[in-house]
């Protein structure tokens, strides 16, 4: 079945692989992108997650082009990476506000339509560091560690409606964000990772596809990593 499906920051990296495999398996898809180009026969709006007036301005332009929005896929984050005593303030709210406060308030607007209709997804992109903390990124880890706590309250808050909530948490995937890493980091990540090797952005769509489908509707409050093994057991 055809879905309504918004992903946000939809316009590059892991958000644009889930818009295009989500839109070739015949769903409704929109994304939110602040600058870029969105994929081919996917609706883009610009909007600033971080805005709650452009929020609800973006919902309201998905819902008149392809109805309600039934699928989240809440994916837009950015990282300022340095060691927190060297970290600004500002960067330490840009970091929560676009990866965490801005993932609340998307889901708080979204669920609503999925109330009445007694059905939804929400699956909340998080990151394999949450789990295994990472130096330099203490804000983004904590916001993305936050993303489960979030998503394991919803769940309990949307599932007697018929609404499941789940987290993908990527580890190293071969995106522009990922190749700005230092050569030596890169090999860090690498030698914790059991396949040796980064994922692709399509492998992390193909995971987020199963949640939303119907053989996962029995899935909710879940964390399914897509990261070679990285960060297991912890």
């Amino acid at each position: 079945m055809s879905r309504s499906v918004l992903v946000t920051g939809g316009a590059r990296g892991i958000g644009r692989a889930i818009a295009e495999d989500l839109a070739g398996h015949g769903h409704r898809v929109a994304v939110t992108c602040r600058q870029g180009t969105p994929p081919a026969g996917v609706h883009g709006v610009t909007c600033d997650v971080t805005d709650p007036a452009a929020v609800e301005q973006a919902l309201r332009e998905v819902a008149a082009i392809h109805g309600e929005v039934e699928v989240l896929v809440a994916n837009a984050g950015i990282t300022r990476d340095a060691l927190l005593l060297a970290t600004p303030d500002r960067d330490v709210d840009e970091v929560l506000d676009t990866d965490l406060r801005a993932v609340i308030r998307m889901a708080k607007l979204a669920a609503r339509a999925m109330l009445g209709a007694r059905w939804g997804r929400l699956v909340l992109i998080s990151s394999a560091v949450a789990f295994t903390g990472s130096p330099g990124q203490a804000a983004y880890s904590a916001a993305k560690a936050g993303l489960v706590g979030l998503a394991r309250s919803l769940a309990w808050e949307l599932g007697p409606r018929g609404i499941t909530v789940n987290v993908v948490a990527p580890g190293l995937i071969d995106t522009d964000m990922t190749r700005g890493l230092r050569p030596a980091r890169r090999e860090e990540y690498l030698a914790a990772t059991p396949l040796r090797r980064a994922g692709r952005p399509e492998e992390v769509a193909a995971a987020v596809r199963f949640l939303v489908g119907d053989d996962a509707s029995f899935i909710t409050g879940a964390v399914l990593p897509v990261g070679g093994g990285l960060g297991m057991g912890v």
